[in-house]
């Protein structure tokens, strides 16, 4: 039996999933974004998903892009219903109502990158590459990178690197907003452990409330996305959540959410 090429582990609603092509540095073809998508629908309807951390396996390659070999011959029909079937699933994991991170390990180019994009923020180990590098093979990036790097990084920085397709290093992407932090390959799985606990301890309703005014209201006019936020806090008043979290201030001792 062949192994998965989209490794889920879940520690009570602290998901990982691991895109595991390492022999193909990750590479995205259809069969990852099908087998992810898949994974995906579920944790859409998982009733207890508190955050979800993305990876690839091995130490060389996040996801070192779409997979070339399978785009190489595709009809512009083709490529068209390819682009479509992984703009559908990275905007699944885009909008997840939890915090969503990536841990990139080494290569992340094209349509890594363009994952890593979807993803709430990301964290990367010093030995990180990035870029999008599409323009080099003839083509465009077509997995959204057009879109979210400007948001990202800004039109200007995004219009660098989807126009020559020169590739960053960690600490470039760390000084552009790309990512949130770098550090050691070696200490990126321990960051991983100590995230998981400290979204652990936070409120799970309160997490989910915070991304959603931020995704919601960057969308929206300034006093529109204050209404937002103002609806949001109140709605945290009318369930148990606050009432723990500040008992438990008030009372010296840690929540139990």
């Amino acid at each position: 039996m062949s192994e998965a090429v989209i490794e889920k582990v879940d520690n009570d609603g602290m998901v990982r999933l691991t895109i595991n092509r390492p022999k193909a540095l990750n590479a995205l073809n259809s069969e990852v974004l099908s087998a992810l998508e898949a994974h995906l629908v579920e944790l859409e309807a998982h009733p207890n998903l508190r955050a979800v951390l993305i990876t690839g396996a091995g130490e060389k390659s996040f996801v070192a892009g779409a997979d070339i070999t399978e785009m190489r011959e595709k009809t512009p029909e083709e490529a068209r219903a390819f682009a479509s079937q992984a703009l559908r699933t990275i905007k699944r994991l885009e909008t997840l109502p939890v915090p969503v991170v990536a841990l990139v390990n080494g290569f992340c180019l094209g349509g890594g990158c363009e994952l890593a994009l979807a993803c709430d923020w990301a964290v990367a180990s010093d030995n990180a590459v990035f870029g999008q590098p599409e323009v080099l093979l003839g083509v465009i990036p077509g997995f959204g990178g057009t879109q979210r790097l400007p948001r990202r990084v800004g039109p200007a920085m995004a219009i660098d690197l989807v126009t020559t397709g020169r590739k960053i290093d960690a600490q470039e992407a760390l000084r552009i907003g790309l990512v949130n932090r770098v550090m050691p390959q070696a200490e990126l799985e321990s960051y991983a452990e100590e995230l998981t606990k400290q979204l652990k301890g936070n409120g799970p309703q309160s997490v989910r409330g915070a991304k959603q005014a931020v995704h919601d209201g960057m969308d929206q006019d300034l006093d529109s996305a204050l209404a937002l936020e103002t609806s949001l806090f109140a709605f945290c008043f009318a369930g148990d959540e606050q009432k723990e979290g500040m008992s438990a201030f008030v009372e010296k001792r840690k929540p139990n959410f």
